[in-house]
């Protein structure tokens, strides 16, 4: 095994392939699906999505704390690498905000659609089959479902659809 395969190997384990992080989606997802629910504006709803996302760190910190999970490895440089994923994200939230006044009704999925793109690259980082999958299925059925149904459907999709992500990196951190 090279050093490399050892240090990506090292960090799945000590982080548990960032399962604190799939965890704090959940309730993410859950707080977006409460307020898509709500009788409040359309852009009111989609200020809120913007406000649920912004506690992600706090929240997977937390997550971390119960888990007992390295929050970040600070001995490993691949965890620097996981941050850029991570941040890279944030580039692609300006499609999102550019979508909330325009088509306001599409902006949960492309923001749904961005969450799930995003994944792709810790199935490499984290030696994960599960990431791979969850990075390619999130985006075609978020773009299914936002297409097809209402936000809140989605909403309430993509809290099923975390939940099960989280259960199947309880499986893979076990093997």
């Amino acid at each position: 095994m090279t050093q490399l395969e050892q240090k990506r190997l090292a960090l799945a384990v000590k982080q548990k392939r960032g399962l604190h992080f799939i965890a704090a989606s959940v309730i993410i997802w859950l707080a977006i699906a409460f307020v898509y629910s709500s009788a409040m504006p359309i852009l009111t709803k989609n200020l809120f999505v913007f406000i649920c996302t912004g506690i992600l760190l706090p929240l997977a910190w937390g997550i971390s704390k119960v888990l007992k999970v390295n929050f970040s490895d600070n001995e490993n440089p691949l965890s620097n690498l996981g941050i850029l994923f991570s941040v890279n994200q944030l580039l692609y939230l300006l499609i999102a905000m550019w979508i909330y006044p325009t088509i306001p009704d599409k902006m949960l999925m492309v923001i749904a659609i961005i969450f799930g793109a995003h994944l792709m690259p810790f199935s490499w980082l984290y030696k994960s089959k599960v990431y791979l999958l969850f990075s390619i299925v999130i985006p075609f059925l978020a773009l299914f479902i936002g297409l097809s149904f209402s936000p809140t459907i989605l909403a309430v999709g993509m809290t099923i659809i975390e939940i099960i992500f989280a259960v199947a990196l309880i499986v893979e951190n076990k093997s």
